[in-house]
């Protein structure tokens, strides 16, 4: 376990642990404000995230920026994001079981180091492998579930969001019951 925001990621930089590393162009650690007390988590890096070395930056990020945006949150100030694994799955494939278990201690470490009260997860992938297996991201997001001493829940991933537009509404409900769970925990400021 490491105590050092800069030791973490220098280590996970350089992880070799899984054949994830040799397909993409680089670990995509993380992004946001480490002091933040809510925690985002992806799946994994897509095409733009491994070209730019940052999580959710292509049209899914783009998204995501924009309904954060709407409910007065920046992921700069309020938030970290994180991915599941850290390095790019083949045209973007889902990360397999084994992928997941190889990487999935940076992402402990990461949470370890922040300790967040809330944790958003960014999708069914994300969902099953820190809600719990069986979730049922149509059916349970938006929904708060209390675990290790955090708040979780989880929210329809951007991408899909774009596939699917008609969810947008539904998922736009997410993240304001995420605003008002942060004003209520003090996270945020109430707005006017």
């Amino acid at each position: 376990m490491y105590e050092h925001w800069e030791d973490l990621e220098a280590a996970c930089k350089s992880c070799r642990k899984c054949s994830l590393r040799e397909g993409c162009t680089q670990v995509v650690f993380g992004e946001g404000n480490r002091e933040a007390k809510v925690l985002f988590i992806g799946e994994g890096p897509g095409e733009q995230e491994d070209v730019q070395g940052k999580p959710f930056v292509g049209r899914s990020g783009q998204l995501l920026d924009r309904m954060l945006d709407a409910v007065g949150l920046s992921r700069h100030k309020d938030l970290y994001i994180a991915n599941i694994v850290k390095c790019r799955p083949p045209q973007n494939r889902d990360p397999l079981p084994e992928e997941q278990e190889q990487c999935i201690e940076w992402l402990r470490n990461q949470t370890a180091l922040m300790h967040p009260k809330i944790i958003v997860c960014l999708g069914r992938i994300s969902a099953m492998k820190i809600i719990r297996p069986d979730f049922k991201i149509t059916k349970e997001h938006g929904i708060f579930f209390e675990k290790n001493g955090s708040l979780l829940m989880a929210t329809l991933h951007p991408a899909a969001l774009l596939r699917n537009p008609s969810s947008k509404p539904g998922a736009f409900d997410d993240f304001i019951k995420l605003r008002e769970k942060m004003e209520e925990l003090g996270l945020v400021e109430k707005e006017a």
